[in-house]
């Protein structure tokens, strides 16, 4: 069950500022770092950059060194990668499903994790150390969100997975502390236009 004081921290707090976590899984670590700039340059702060990406430790390194973003890496699943994500400036790690061992790293070092879960008993379990992300969201939709906040009030839960940035809006009002969206937010065009109607359409103050 989520704690009483959950933890915070700068990562967590700029994730919740951006209401908005783009999840960047691209084919090479230069493409991954292209993605990151656009989206900088649309104003948003914060990337979870994933560890299926070929050479992500130096995408990772390379957003890491522009102060202005926050990066974090995600699909990360082993105590190795968690290791090298932490080495290469990940200031948050993500998992898809319940990682005890990336715990175990995250919690030696100090970086915020954001794990994965689908069950109420597991998004409960990482929610309590912090911010759990729901995945994947798509399945139970919004509905399951405000069932799971039922039980679990003020968890901090970060639905991604199949999410559609026109639904974010809805996400949002299901009590969503933040949202993570894929392709359909990081695709080619122009990013700033897309999250501004989102921000618009949710009634967002930035």
């Amino acid at each position: 069950m989520a704690s009483a004081e959950p933890v915070t921290s700068d990562a967590l707090e700029a994730i919740a500022a951006a209401v908005l976590l783009p999840v960047i899984r691209e084919a090479t670590a230069a493409q991954a770092v292209a993605v990151a700039e656009r989206l900088s340059d649309a104003g948003i702060g914060v990337v979870e950059l994933t560890a299926t990406t070929a050479g992500w430790p130096d995408a990772v390194a390379a957003v890491a060194s522009n102060r202005a973003m926050v990066v974090g890496a995600g699909t990360v699943v082993t105590a190795a990668d968690a290791e090298t994500a932490v080495s290469a400036g990940a200031r948050f790690l993500v998992s898809p499903y319940p990682a005890p061992t990336v715990r175990a790293v995250a919690a030696r070092t100090g970086v915020p994790f954001i794990e994965g879960g689908f069950t109420p008993a597991e998004v409960a379990d990482a929610a309590g150390r912090g911010a759990a992300k729901l995945f994947p969201a798509h399945v139970g939709g919004p509905a399951m969100l405000r069932s799971l906040l039922a039980v679990l009030p003020g968890a901090k839960i970060i639905p991604t997975g199949g999410i559609r940035l026109e639904d974010v809006p809805l996400w949002l009002q299901a009590g969503a502390f933040a949202v993570g969206v894929g392709s359909d937010l990081t695709s080619a065009g122009d990013i700033e236009s897309r999250v501004r109607g989102v921000v618009d359409a949710a009634g967002i103050r930035r």
